[in-house]
């Protein structure tokens, strides 16, 4: 009888985070440069960074080859432990993982800590892939296994290729950023059809109202249809049956990775 594999996957040592007596907080940059260049940035990123940018997206995609199974949970860096949306967030990530689901984050603080807490507490194990930045952002306590990451880009697509489902807690504007270019790429048929869960009908209510009233009835800049790209509910079963319901997600293996 062979030994039952590791439910991260064969490899996920190497995503392991070592423990340290080093504070786990990214390293900032040294300055911000000036944001009213963007063109002469982004000139620089594209002659001076493309190798490294490929390189972590690369870097991603190998380790989630790592993870047969996985949930992204997205939602804001700045809510307090304590609060109803952290403790929802570490509520419903510890059921997903007790039902054989890894779960991933954006490695930070408020949601993410709180997801891969819950994760952690129940499991023992939690993936977060984390990116640098000059604030705000510095890898939980929870993190057992993950990336650091430089650009947005990179973790953002690695993220987005990552799931069997998708749960988004309430947010700033990288959240919403986050949700409405999956919806994007899943309504323009460039992503595969895969749950997306907006968990907090308090804080997604609105955004559905303007959604129905504006976008939908007076505008018409999106299709009835597009409606039923992602579920708003609260209800822990609920978000469950649809995780659990969910096509498994074979898009990458190890021939294809060189892994």
């Amino acid at each position: 009888m062979t030994d039952k594999q590791h439910p991260l996957g064969e490899k996920a040592h190497l995503y392991k985070i070592e423990e340290t007596d080093k504070p786990r907080a990214c390293v900032p940059e040294a300055q911000m440069t000036a944001l009213h260049r963007m063109d002469l940035q982004m000139q620089e990123a594209l002659v001076d960074k493309s190798e490294h940018c490929a390189e972590e997206l690369l870097a991603g995609f190998e380790a989630i080859a790592q993870y047969p199974k996985t949930v992204t949970v997205f939602g804001s860096a700045r809510t307090p432990e304590g609060t109803k949306e952290y403790e929802d967030a570490r509520r419903i990530a510890g059921k997903i993982c007790k039902d054989g689901f890894a779960i991933l984050t954006g490695g930070g603080p408020g949601i993410m800590e709180a997801a891969n807490r819950g994760a952690t507490e129940s499991c023992g194990y939690s993936l977060g892939f984390n990116i640098k930045l000059p604030f705000e952002q510095s890898i939980n306590p929870y993190v057992t296994h993950g990336l650091d990451f430089d650009f947005f880009s990179a973790r953002k697509m690695a993220m987005y290729f990552s799931g069997e489902a998708y749960i988004f807690c309430p947010g700033g504007f990288g959240t919403l950023d986050e949700f409405f270019q999956l919806v994007t790429l899943i309504q323009t048929k460039k992503a595969p059809q895969t749950p997306i869960i907006l968990q907090g009908v308090g804080f997604w209510q609105p955004l559905q109202k303007f959604i129905d009233e504006t976008l939908l009835r007076e505008y018409g800049t999106i299709s009835a249809e597009d409606l039923n790209l992602y579920t708003i509910t609260d209800d822990d079963d609920k978000i469950l049956q649809i995780i659990n319901n969910a096509p498994l997600r074979d898009a990458y293996d190890n021939d294809t990775l060189g892994v």
